[in-house]
């Protein structure tokens, strides 16, 4: 994500966002209407004590908070840390202002790295076809070698495992999910064989991607490089995006589609307000409400790409339709604000008028084409009987009142109407299912592998040892989590914070929806698609735990204490489950001491 800075007064934000004004007029934006209303009388009692509310930042300045360092912000010498310094540790200063200028992406590439070490060490094991890995690593061969899903013989689990030639055949299989994340799987399966590592490498690629996808999100959502880099090493952490990192499944993809689409929202919203600064600079630099109604918010690519992503969602798994939806309101809202700013009287209507048909077509066109595309290789497959793509042959001779719509497209949709019918009518009684109200307290983790070798065997040393991959997050970083939501829910109602209704909607996204789908068979790994926001939320909690950069020595010194306490005990608490993560042979005796509940087991 590139940097965008103000124009004027560049420098660092405060982290917890208290500095920042509070919105009066409750329009969601990070700003108060100009010229302000008047004070309420509460606040006038308190100026009589000798209170002073922060004075207003410039317009600009509120339209885009300058980014904490980076080239154009940073200066070209540095001063040396005094920390540093006092500890004895001097770098030269050209190589000191280097690393501040780009500490921006020198912090999350290093946690990325961090988090890319521990996705891929031994990936490959459990050398096992583990859970839903038995459909989508096939599919996925499938997908490459013939362009689409195919019915595979008995047998074919063990034949694979144990090397032999991959028992392909054409006839193909009714699947009930988009075939993107197949194709990206298969990515790994083309390049390292069909085996654990190669069905897993991709899949593990885009988690660590992601970590560096929500750490550069971060610090441009907070204006804070340092708490860029906590929800970055908090994501890495996480043993449901770790386990689902680690795993041939397609709720990873999702979640990596999902994220991308709300960065490069973030990455327009601020490459269009840094345009709505520039022309009202041209026009003396204050609010104009006839440039603000009239205004043209131009090309704006951000969005388009926006749309490419949440399109390959929806083309991945069907969850991101509400995705589509969600970002969509979210897009238009900023919008208005941005208006708003710019001094409209009626920024929502004009909003509808000037903004609305772009948003739809950049996010929901764009991403239905992009689906469509999707199934080039379904529509490319013969429509010969048991010789293409399951259904592709569905209207061929068929009679029908819309003669002009292609044979294909009426196929399509005849298949994904019986897609739709299995999907909300799917209620067959699973070990591992689970209601959404337990998900955000980890009620019921799903076993995605367990053996219980003896001594001798698996590297077992005593009498009875177990083996587990479990789809469970990290839980403290969850509970707190829960307690991050609180607080954003706060932000948002109270103090018309935008970023915590930025969290709080791409959460909602990917959570709410579940709830309209309780009598369904639904599991807790779904739940990774909103495990970003959740880090995000967390760290949020955490700016505030460190506190405004206008506070007192002592407070911003307490505060940074407890915040690195909650990380290093989320830290601790990774590495105490971590052998549930990778399938590690443990005793039996410190695997129950792991299973802190009943339903875990």
């Amino acid at each position: 994500m590139t940097d965008q800075s103000s124009p004027t007064l560049p420098g660092p934000r405060d982290p917890d966002g208290g500095a920042e004004p509070v919105d009066p007029d409750g329009d969601g934006d990070d700003g108060g209407s100009i010229p302000p209303p008047p004070r309420p009388a509460w606040l006038r009692g308190l100026a009589r004590f000798g209170y002073a509310p922060p004075p207003a930042a410039p317009l600009a300045e509120r339209l885009v908070p300058p980014m904490p360092d980076g080239p154009g912000v940073t200066p070209k010498r540095v001063p040396p840390s005094p920390l540093l310094l006092r500890l004895g540790l001097s770098l030269p200063a050209p190589l000191w202002s280097w690393l501040i200028r780009w500490s921006g992406w020198l912090g999350p590439l290093a946690v990325a790295l961090f988090a890319g070490a521990l996705r891929f060490s031994d990936l490959g094991s459990p050398n096992a076809i583990i859970f839903d890995e038995t459909y989508y690593a096939k599919d996925a061969y499938a997908l490459w070698h013939g362009g689409y899903e195919i019915s595979w013989p008995e047998g074919a689990n063990d034949r694979i495992m144990a090397g032999d030639p991959v028992p392909y055949q054409s006839n193909p299989s009714y699947v009930v999910h988009p075939p993107v994340g197949k194709w990206i799987i298969g990515a790994g399966i083309q390049l390292f064989g069909m085996n654990p590592f190669g069905w897993r490498f991709a899949v593990a690629l885009l988690g660590t991607l992601s970590v560096l996808m929500v750490a550069r999100i971060a610090r441009r959502l907070f204006r804070s490089t340092l708490l860029g880099c906590v929800a970055g090493l908090l994501l890495s952490v996480d043993g449901l995006h770790f386990v689902m990192s680690r795993s041939a499944l397609l709720d990873l993809v999702v979640m990596f589609w999902i994220l991308a689409a709300f960065g490069c929202l973030l990455l327009d919203r601020d490459h269009t307000r840094a345009r709505i600064a520039a022309r009202l600079a041209a026009h003396g630099g204050g609010p104009d409400p006839a440039l603000a109604h009239r205004m043209n918010l131009g090309w704006r690519p951000y969005r388009i790409a926006a749309g490419v992503c949440v399109g390959l969602t929806c083309a991945t798994k069907w969850s991101g339709l509400y995705v589509a939806a969600a970002f969509g309101l979210l897009t238009v809202l900023w919008d208005a604000g941005s208006r708003r700013l710019a001094g409209a009287d009626r920024p929502y209507l004009w909003t509808l008028v000037r903004d609305a048909v772009p948003a739809f077509v950049s996010l929901v066109v764009v991403s239905a084409v992009v689906y469509l595309t999707s199934w080039w290789g379904w529509f490319a497959s013969s429509t010969t009987p048991n010789q293409g793509g399951y259904g592709r042959d569905w209207a061929v001779g068929r009679s029908t009142d819309y003669p002009w719509i292609p044979e294909g497209l009426r196929a399509l949709w005849h298949y994904h109407s019986t897609v739709y019918d299995f999907h909300t009518h799917l209620s067959d009684p699973h070990t591992y299912q689970s209601n959404p109200w337990s998900w955000l307290v980890l009620g019921r983790p799903v076993s995605f592998f367990y053996e219980s070798p003896k001594q001798g065997t698996a590297g077992c040393t005593v009498n009875e040892c177990a083996r587990e991959v479990l789809g469970i997050g990290t839980p403290l970083l969850w509970w707190t989590g829960v307690i991050a939501l609180v607080y954003c829910l706060w932000r948002w109602a109270a103090r018309r914070d935008w970023r915590a209704g930025a969290v709080l909607c791409g959460l909602a996204a990917g959570y709410l929806p579940w709830f309209a789908y309780q009598q369904r068979t639904i599991f807790l790994f779904y739940a990774v698609c909103f495990v970003p926001f959740l880090v995000l939320a967390v760290t949020m909690l955490v700016g505030a735990l460190i506190g405004p950069a206008g506070a007192s020595r002592d407070r911003r010194i307490i505060g940074a204490a407890a915040a690195g306490l909650v990380v290093l005990l989320i830290m601790w608490n990774f590495l105490f489950f971590h052998p549930l993560y990778t399938g590690e042979t443990i005793p039996m005796e410190d695997w129950r001491r792991r299973m802190w509940f009943n339903t875990w087991i």
